[in-house]
């Protein structure tokens, strides 16, 4: 029988190493989003299979009640990631608006994709302007999801209306806002374009629409006093844009993507370059992140900060920062 001698101090060391790095590559990241159905969960949930599918890390994604909670879930290290509207973290950031206490550990990864959002109907309504919704119920409450009263103020003022203009019917969040006007307990449903949520509801009711917005000076004032970064962007009909019947504008903001103060910089920079790098299969997946720009991705944003992974990154890249509008 032959015997072989081991270096045992050696041995320990090397199976020390191997267990390190196997904790290492077995590290999970976490994405906060809406439920299941809204644009930011499908949008989380493709970014993050494309990471697995080219090695770029493994991750979760976890569908909290609403904007507030993701926000906190970030905050409070409970998520690595999350993606939201600019507004909305810039609020959390300062503790204002629907924020009751401010979230300092947010940080700005990079502008993802700008993110139209409009009131949408059933076709047979025969309404085709937010203007028809005078008189008529909007979702109203949005207790588990608070942006959504901002962004309908700002949709309503575009097209010339008020709260005090349309019939308030409390409902907690997305997904249940479109189902309850799907069953006829309320005339319209807040939504961003191209969410999953609105073909399903198309597609059960015979057809819905987006309602119209009147774009000039004075309605892009009305809608950045609700919130400044807000703006209208020009949309064209197309497969994946249903309810757009034809070319009409949107109130849109900028898309973000966020990380939190206590994620590592190899992590922020890992994820930044399946995103950029991988963009062509993300946008397969999912077309309108074909928005995805490396060029136009780092935009300053009043009261938030880059994180440094994503400065380094953009360093690296050799894109340099764009002012803010």
């Amino acid at each position: 029988m032959a015997f072989i001698k081991i270096n045992t101090r050696g041995a320990l060391a090397a199976a020390a190493l191997t267990l390190i790095g196997g904790m290492a590559s077995a590290q999970v990241s976490s994405f906060s989003t809406p439920p299941q159905g809204s644009v930011w969960n499908t949008m989380a949930t493709v970014i993050s299979g494309q990471a697995r599918e080219s090695g770029g890390g493994r991750f979760v994604v976890q569908p909290y009640g609403g904007n507030a909670q993701m926000m906190q879930a970030v905050n409070d290290k409970l998520a690595e990631f999350s993606l939201n509207d600019v507004n909305d973290v810039i609020t959390a950031v300062s503790g204002t608006g629907e924020y009751t206490m401010s979230m300092p550990e947010l940080r700005v990864v990079a502008r993802i994709n700008p993110f139209p959002v409009g009131l949408y109907v059933k076709e047979s309504s025969g309404m085709t302007s937010v203007a028809d919704l005078a008189g008529k119920s909007v979702p109203s409450g949005w207790d588990a999801f608070p942006i959504a009263r901002a962004h309908i103020t700002a949709i309503l003022a575009a097209g010339g209306l008020t709260w005090d203009d349309v019939k308030q019917v409390p409902v907690p969040e997305l997904i249940r806002g479109s189902d309850d006007m799907a069953s006829g307990r309320v005339d319209s449903a807040f939504f961003a374009l191209g969410g999953p949520k609105v073909a399903e509801v198309d597609a059960s009711v015979g057809g819905v629409r987006f309602l119209t917005v009147e774009a000039n000076d004075d309605t892009l004032a009305a809608i950045q006093k609700v919130r400044p970064a807000f703006y209208f962007a020009d949309i064209e009909p197309a497969p994946v844009r249903v309810g757009v019947k034809e070319p009409m504008a949107f109130v849109t903001w900028d898309n973000v993507l966020v990380a939190g103060a206590h994620v590592s910089n190899d992590q922020v920079k890992a994820l930044m370059a399946v995103i950029f790098d991988q963009r062509d299969a993300i946008a397969g997946a999912y077309p309108p992140l074909g928005a995805i720009n490396l060029e136009t991705a780092y935009k300053a944003y009043p009261g938030v900060d880059y994180h440094p992974g994503a400065i380094a990154f953009f360093e690296e890249r050799g894109v340099t920062m764009a002012p803010a509008n």
